[in-house]
């Protein structure tokens, strides 16, 4: 059996895309790295990140801390399109797998809702980069599974 598609999910803030983009547009983090956020939509995101030496290791590719952080917020701000306008969402764990050394140029970067619940939902991720060998074809970088939690009543914590 396999997870409902996002477009199945109802988020619970009609102005959620609104909401996630302010959100990400004040994560420092991901301005620090050069993430991008490119599409939103219920229970999904996608977001870019440009291969560039202030994000690579000592081989030349993009850091897999750098990846599982990109990884990460995808998944949290994927959870955060249906939440309702006044909670914020942590993320309580995460598993990466790192698949492919992450050369870019550009990775895309996808986080898609699988569970989503009152307190506790499950996405995925993953991220993808064209192929290095096989022109017109992705590869598959790195992917997520990672556990959120729903946060209200907090101020200091908020979407």
């Amino acid at each position: 059996m396999t997870a409902a598609p996002s477009s199945d999910f109802q988020p619970a803030d009609a102005d959620f895309a609104a909401r996630v983009r302010g959100s990400f547009a004040q994560q420092a983090a991901m301005a620090l790295i050069g993430a991008e956020l490119v599409e939103v939509g219920p229970g999904r995101i996608v977001m870019t990140l440009a291969h560039s030496a202030r994000v690579t290791q000592q081989h030349g590719f993009i850091h897999a801390g750098i990846v599982s952080t990109a990884l990460d917020s995808a998944c949290g701000y994927a959870a955060a399109t249906l939440m309702p306008a006044e909670a914020g969402v942590l993320t309580i764990e995460f598993k990466v797998n790192l698949l492919a050394p992450a050369r870019g140029p550009l990775l895309r970067i996808e986080g898609r809702v699988t569970k989503a619940g009152r307190t506790i939902s499950v996405a995925d991720g993953q991220a993808w980069q064209p192929h290095p060998t096989r022109a017109g074809e992705d590869q598959l970088v790195a992917t997520i599974t990672a556990t959120l939690m729903t946060v209200t009543g907090r101020d200091n914590v908020r979407h």
